[in-house]
């Protein structure tokens, strides 16, 4: 999740710099995003040691500590570790692939057009019965 980059490179006086990302979830709306940042590490002038938080070249607040959704601007966002967004985008995409042309087989149905028998009738109850607890 964090990367050193060591005393390369340091603008404002940072003593160090470490690179974080994080993966984004809006509990709200469900908008999900993905944003890296440079933690630099600064004394001020009393010796004491704070972090800037810069993303995108700009200096923002602390991801941790009160994250906004870009999309509903709600703070009720859960930060993941890097790269779950973009999982989940990659198997979406891949679920809404368009199955290749021509004609489609359905295992169990007969030839003759005529409608399968049914071994079983469905109702709700028999889909929602996972979520029955037993009582104690």
């Amino acid at each position: 999740m964090s990367e050193i980059t060591g005393h390369t490179g340091l603008r404002n006086g940072a003593t160090a710099v470490v690179n974080e990302s994080y993966s984004f979830a809006c509990m709200r709306c469900g908008h999900g995003w993905e944003q890296s940042y440079e933690i630099e590490h600064h004394i001020d002038g009393e010796g004491r040691e704070f972090v800037m938080y810069v993303a995108d070249g700009e200096v923002v607040p602390s991801p941790l500590s009160r994250p906004t959704c870009p999309n509903c601007d709600n703070h009720l966002v859960r930060i993941m570790r890097p790269g779950r967004v973009s999982s989940v985008r990659d198997a979406v995409h891949q679920q809404r692939r368009v199955p290749p042309a021509g004609p489609v087989e359905v295992p169990g149905v007969p030839s003759d057009g005529t409608a399968p028998k049914e071994d079983h009738h469905w109702h709700l109850s028999d889909l929602l019965h996972v979520f029955h607890r037993k009582a104690s």
